[in-house]
């Protein structure tokens, strides 16, 4: 499936709420390959979501495994119209976004998450996340509702250049 080019602020999709899948079709299922190609040659990407990739669809996939901040790490997951059915134990941390690539942020969230949605074979799943995965699945959760980490942050105070490491 090909890689699509990641879209960047100000694009009008990334900030409008993205529309129910509802059935998982071929279509569907090309959607899953693509946010998964697309994340797997980004740099540091544990998550994207499909507005992301100028798709206004619920969609998103996550894979924090190897990061040095993951606990909980599913592997990679791709979900449809996902729902979050609870969320506890906010913290603050640091996070970047693809879509806005300049900047990061402090962004208090949830550190205990269970999200359910649509899998790419049309079959429910429920994932039970906590900490740098929890973080992740929030941040794609707020692609699909038109919310960047940006409108997370508590003020101008919080938001920072991002570093570049080399």
């Amino acid at each position: 499936m090909p890689v699509r080019p990641v879209l960047t602020l100000p694009a009008p999709v990334l900030v409008a709420p993205a529309q129910p899948v509802g059935v998982v079709d071929r279509r569907a299922r090309e959607l899953a390959a693509d946010l998964v190609d697309t994340m797997r040659v980004s740099p540091g990407c544990v998550g994207l979501a499909a507005p992301q990739i100028g798709v206004g669809l619920r969609a998103f996939v996550v894979d924090v495994t190897g990061h040095r901040k993951a606990r909980s790490c599913h592997g990679v997951f791709v979900l449809f119209d996902p729902v979050v059915e609870r969320a506890s134990d906010p913290s603050a941390a640091r996070e970047g976004c693809m879509s806005v690539p300049d900047l990061t942020g402090d962004v208090v969230r949830a550190s205990r998450v269970v999200v359910s949605g649509l899998d790419p074979d049309g079959e429910r799943r429920t994932f039970e996340v906590d900490a740098f995965e929890a973080r992740a699945v929030l941040h794609e959760v707020d692609h699909l509702d038109g919310l960047l980490f940006l409108d997370r942050v508590a003020g101008p105070h919080a938001v920072f250049p991002r570093k570049v490491y080399r």
